[in-house]
């Protein structure tokens, strides 16, 4: 081999941050693991807000190009922030912070239980993830003593609006239903608008994405009835039939600046949870199994029915599956002239 005595280290006033590497249902998680610098802040919003304020570029370093790309997702681990927590963790991507992340908490959920990272004993471990919309239960399901899969039992998810209408540039009119499952979600009927929820039309997903997000941001107003930093319109969900007649149906789910869920999306089907329930299309206790753009799967049930401020809200719990794929180290020349990343989508 060519590199055997490769010894070379980076000099000393280069900044090296490592991570590990994971995917759930085929969408990245890069957590990082070494080298950050301290992230102050009582609360996980807190801690979220001085990382934006204070660290830009490691997000953009890490998550736009050389080192990533334009659909690149992140996650930060912390110490926990409540009494019970055994962990705190908010989560990143190409135009900033998410305020949920279904497929980030599977994704940690695997990795801190098969590594040792936290000792847990038995086959169905229990963790508690303090994450932006609350804290998080989060359930291993060992097969000889690996992570096979993963549930985890969502915050409140509810319905904020219904049978909305709007006119939309280069798309004509639209409907669509308004959710949170943890993030806001404008969620439209993917036929309707002559979409097909696979790689063919993935550029023409990315563009409607894109379109409708800005459109119902601009003309719609999304509240959380208790959290400013989570008001706001998240992403833009696209539904169909399923490919997999086993299966329920087949969303995707397009965010920040037109980034692909690879996955279901784990706090999307949640939203989709909440409506299902609210058109009497899911009862507690049912089960449904929906797609993604790849096929990959992820179960929703709701497991209890609650009220949240003025909305009757649903638990979901969600289910899916994650596999560790690598580990790396990032170098910070500071003489590099892109060493803050770029993005090109």
């Amino acid at each position: 081999m060519i590199f055997k005595n490769l010894n070379w280290k980076p000099p000393k006033e280069w900044k090296v941050i490592k991570t590990i590497e994971l995917q759930t249902g085929g969408e990245p998680l890069r957590v990082f693991t070494e080298g950050l610098p301290e992230i102050r802040g009582g609360t996980i919003l807190e801690k979220r807000r001085y990382f934006r304020d204070n660290y830009v570029y490691i997000r953009t370093g890490l998550l736009w190009e050389p080192r990533g790309h334009a659909d690149m997702y992140g996650a930060v681990i912390t110490e926990p922030t409540t009494p019970d927590g055994d962990f705190g963790a908010f989560f990143l991507h190409n135009e900033g912070y998410s305020t949920m992340c279904g497929h980030g908490i599977i994704a940690l959920t695997k990795l801190v239980l098969d590594t040792g990272f936290i000792k847990k004993e038995g086959k169905n471990p229990v963790l508690k993830i303090d994450a932006p919309p609350g804290q998080i239960t989060a359930i291993g399901h060992r097969k000889e003593g690996i992570v096979s899969s993963v549930s985890f039992i969502n915050v409140p998810s509810f319905v904020l609006m219904q049978n909305q209408m709007l006119e939309v540039n280069g798309i004509g009119r639209i409907n669509f239903d308004i959710a949170f499952g943890g993030a806001f979600y404008a969620i439209c009927e993917a036929m309707e608008l002559g979409l097909n929820l696979d790689k063919n039309d993935f550029s023409k997903i990315i563009d409607y994405g894109k379109r409708i997000k800005n459109a119902v941001a601009g003309n719609f107003n999304v509240r959380h009835p208790f959290e400013e930093d989570l008001s706001f319109l998240y992403g833009i969900i696209f539904i169909d039939n399923p490919y997999d007649y086993n299966n329920h149906s087949r969303n995707v789910c397009v965010f920040a600046d037109g980034e692909v869920d690879r996955s279901a999306t784990g706090s999307g089907v949640s939203a989709r949870a909440a409506i299902h329930f609210s058109k009497g299309e899911l009862k507690q206790g049912e089960k449904i199994t929906i797609e993604s753009i790849l096929g990959t799967t992820m179960d929703v049930e709701i497991v209890e029915l609650t009220q949240y401020d003025q909305y009757q809200a649903v638990i979901p719990k969600v289910t899916g599956m994650a596999s560790i794929i690598g580990q790396n180290q990032y170098y910070f020349d500071p003489e590099d002239p892109l060493k803050e990343g770029f993005i090109l989508r």
